[in-house]
């Protein structure tokens, strides 16, 4: 048999590592825009939960004369609390989203979209309320 009369076999894609095998198991690789789009989604996320770790500390560091101390380290806890779960949550989305792509699944419900709507609901009222009540 020569080599014109083998038969063609399929080329074997490049591991992208036991990492990526685990996290990302089956499926087949989706469109690399829909997996950037992802990542941009995913730094998106990060990028709230940078501010809400900024704005935590910036109430707990700039604002002794506006608040109670009780209400001022309540509310940079909630607020360095939401900026922890939303960063923790932004990478659990992504790996969810890059899973139904691949797996050609519908995508999954945005859980940290509520959470964070009313964390923030929260703290604005709390902020708010001592605006007005000083």
């Amino acid at each position: 048999m020569t080599n014109r009369e083998q038969p063609a076999s399929a080329p074997v894609p490049p591991s992208r590592g036991r990492i990526a095998e685990r996290l990302l198991p089956g499926g087949e690789e989706p469109d690399p825009r829909f997996t950037l789009a992802n990542e941009r989604t995913f730094l998106a996320w990060i990028r709230t939960s940078l501010a809400l770790l900024a704005g935590g500390i910036a109430i707990e560091a700039f604002t002794s004369d506006l608040f109670l101390e009780p209400v001022r380290k309540g509310l940079a806890v909630v607020l360095l609390l939401l900026g922890m779960l939303l960063g923790a949550g932004s990478a659990v989305r992504w790996l969810r989203v890059e899973r139904s792509m691949r797996n050609k699944a519908p995508l999954p419900l945005p859980l940290i979209v509520p959470l964070l709507a009313a964390a923030g609901a929260l703290a604005a009222a709390v902020v708010l309320i001592f605006i007005l009540w000083r």
